[in-house]
């Protein structure tokens, strides 16, 4: 059915939308807005239940930042969950532990070995990200992602949830999920504050070597005044590495953010009497493999006592919990959040509708059930992100800590603990998708 719609164009001088455009309008049960980590996982863990959805991407294929990832237990639990675990297993090794130095003379002083016995329950490996999302995207029914679907405008009508597209289209949506990333749109919607800055920001780089690296499967950590450096292998080939500090002064970050080149250099003055071996993985790594971000995080109270779920309509992955990597449980936290959403709108949907959300000409069908489904989602996720987002700062500002005295803390005591607390946090398990 075709109908006019006002539809928004962006006024530069006001900053307001203005209507031009006639639009088509497009009934769906379920509408996913990003197509990353969260965004697919939620996607395919519904499909895998046998609920429709449709995921809504504004570039015009997989959008790959990052380079690579660390999943952990947890993370691959809920890659199991979804049948793709294995898949992922096959392309990266399994890390044996942690290999920590000191940056000011790279002589190790701690090597936390995961030990037989836990590495058969301790798993942790270093994911390529377009590895990740080329697996989820090909297990999702053909046209389930939509891509160049750029969302400019989310209004209300009635009980559903119009989504409105820059092409013109607008997608009324009897549930909408939020898994548009850091700056998210749904997220705003909601009320939820937006993340703070924390002061730090990381370099990160991946390198391809023309034959395999011979680089041992581990952590390895590297802490110097104020800077945090590490590396870890993918596979045989690929190495992903990262550099953690606090800039200076915001205008010499900016500078450098612009320029790899910068990036590099900057990274290589950091580690300039480190072994052969760390310093020419960052000498290798071309310039179109290294990025550079300001590190942001959602302050943990605001995901106790804001708005994750209102009605028909939730957040989830970096758009519900923006974190430091400093316990690497960004992408294992989304794949947490996809499973437990799809296996909490699932039980409230599926008893009810064998599998379908709602009649064609039923726009209330299931919205009572959505809502009690979202609301068991946050209920099961809120303490959750609190504490991913609080070890991960506390842990950031332990490892990245200055001074003598707490560098002989860090020797002693604090890598330890920080260790620790980082197997503690993906020793999780965020359930199989049966509906009870």
């Amino acid at each position: 059915m075709t109908k006019v719609y006002k539809y928004p164009t962006k006024n530069k001088e006001s900053k307001q939308y203005s209507l031009n455009k006639t639009s088509m309008e497009i009934k769906e049960d379920i509408v996913i807005i990003g197509a990353g980590l969260a965004g697919l996982t939620t996607s395919l863990a519904l499909h895998r239940l046998g609920l429709r959805s449709i995921v809504l991407e504004s570039a015009d294929s997989l959008r790959v930042t990052g380079f690579a990832l660390s999943l952990w237990k947890n993370g691959f639990g809920a890659l199991d969950a979804i049948g793709v675990g294995d898949i992922l297993r096959e392309r990266s090794f399994q890390m044996h532990g942690f290999l920590i130095a000191s940056g000011d003379s790279f002589i190790p002083f701690g090597d936390l070995s995961f030990g037989a016995t836990d590495n058969s329950q301790l798993e942790a490996r270093c994911v390529r990200r377009k590895d990740l999302l080329e697996v989820l995207e090909k297990e999702l029914p053909q046209g389930t992602i939509r891509y160049s679907s750029k969302v400019v405008l989310i209004t209300e009508t009635g009980q559903l949830k119009s989504v409105h597209l820059a092409d013109g289209s607008v997608i009324r949506a009897k549930a909408l999920i939020g898994c548009d990333g850091i700056n998210s749109m749904v997220a705003k919607r909601l009320g939820l504050q937006k993340p703070v800055d924390s002061g730090r920001a990381a370099i990160r780089g991946f390198v391809q070597f023309p034959e395999e690296h011979g680089i041992l499967p581990n952590f390895y950590l590297y802490f110097e005044n104020g800077v945090r450096f590490g590396f870890l292998p993918c596979d045989a080939t690929s190495v992903y590495w990262f550099c953690t500090f606090s800039p200076t002064s915001d205008r010499d970050y900016e500078d450098m953010e612009q320029d790899p080149l910068k990036m590099k250099q900057f990274v290589l003055s950091k580690t300039e009497n480190a072994p052969k071996q760390l310093s020419d993985i960052v000498q290798r790594t071309e310039l179109q493999f290294i990025s550079s971000a300001r590190l942001k995080l959602r302050l943990p109270w605001n995901t106790l006592l804001g708005d994750i779920a209102k009605n028909n309509i939730c957040v989830a992955g970096d758009a519900f919990h923006p974190m430091t990597p400093d316990i690497g449980q960004g992408g294992g936290s989304a794949l947490e959040d996809g499973i437990v959403l799809a296996r909490c709108l699932g039980q409230a949907l599926l008893p009810k509708s064998n599998g379908y959300v709602g009649g064609e000409n039923d726009e209330s069908y299931g919205y009572d059930d959505i809502e009690k489904g979202l609301m068991n989602y946050v209920k099961q996720r809120r303490w959750r992100s609190f504490s991913l987002i609080s070890t991960a700062y506390l842990v950031g500002v332990a490892q990245q800590s200055e001074g003598k005295i707490m560098n002989f803390l860090k020797k002693l005591f604090l890598t330890k603990y920080s260790t620790s607390k980082m197997r503690d946090m993906a020793d999780f398990d965020c359930g199989k998708l049966e509906i009870s």
